[in-house]
């Protein structure tokens, strides 16, 4: 994925990402839809610091559905305060229980 354009369009705000997932918290359990909004230099990096923040909240395995990126502020919750977090650094996991 290209992070730089060869030509004046280059970005003013952070890459933000949306990696729509489901997880497993126990072996042979029930998935647990997810939404994980995260800034990243290019969409490997976002894969990858999305499993490390899942492995840190005690999940066992987790499919990766689909990728994506944010364009613009969300208006609603919970993703507009996730979209800030993101923002600040963090990686915020959306739980849809």
């Amino acid at each position: 994925m290209i992070t730089s354009p060869d030509n004046d369009n280059t970005r003013d705000e952070p890459m933000v990402f949306i990696v729509i997932a489901k997880a497993y918290e126990n072996e042979g359990g029930e998935p647990i839809d997810l939404h994980v909004i995260l800034t990243a230099p290019d969409d490997d990096t976002a894969v990858r610091l999305t499993l490390n923040a899942l492995s840190e909240e005690g999940f066992l395995e987790a499919d990766l559905d689909q990728i994506g990126m944010i364009n613009g502020a969300p208006d609603e919750e919970p993703h507009a305060s996730a979209y800030q977090g993101a923002l600040e650094g963090e990686v915020a996991i959306i739980r849809f229980a």
